[in-house]
């Protein structure tokens, strides 16, 4: 059974970065795309990025396009999200979900397991 937790969330400035990790147990993550969501108060759950499972496709949200940049490390079973030139409106809990296969989407419907979610706050 594959199991999902986030790390690397936390408080930062408009303007500046976080890195966050994914890290994958009970199952190996070469057979799962991966997809990177975000619930803000009051908001619905976005897609924000998703990378196919060798990790040679990859999707983006238009609002972190540019900013965000999306890789896998299937040998340490890991999904990072590079969260660059953050803004205000990119405070949210931060999810990863996998997808059994190789398609990748950024419909949180495609998506059967879910990690416990980090928050990142971005204010001055």
């Amino acid at each position: 059974q594959l199991q999902l937790v986030e790390s690397g969330g936390g408080l930062v400035q408009p303007g500046g970065s976080l890195r966050l990790s994914c890290a994958a147990s009970g199952s190996t993550l070469d057979y799962y795309a991966i997809g990177w969501f975000r619930q803000a108060p009051g908001k619905e759950r976005e897609g924000v990025s998703c990378i196919s499972r060798a990790g040679g496709v990859t999707k983006y949200a238009d609002s972190v396009k540019g900013r965000f940049t999306i890789s896998r490390d299937n040998a340490k079973n890991t999904v990072y999200l590079q969260m660059n030139s953050l803004k205000p409106e990119d405070t949210a809990v931060y999810y990863c979900a996998s997808r059994y296969g190789s398609t990748v989407s950024l419909s949180s419907l495609q998506y059967d397991t879910w990690g416990q979610g980090t928050q990142v706050t971005v204010s001055s």
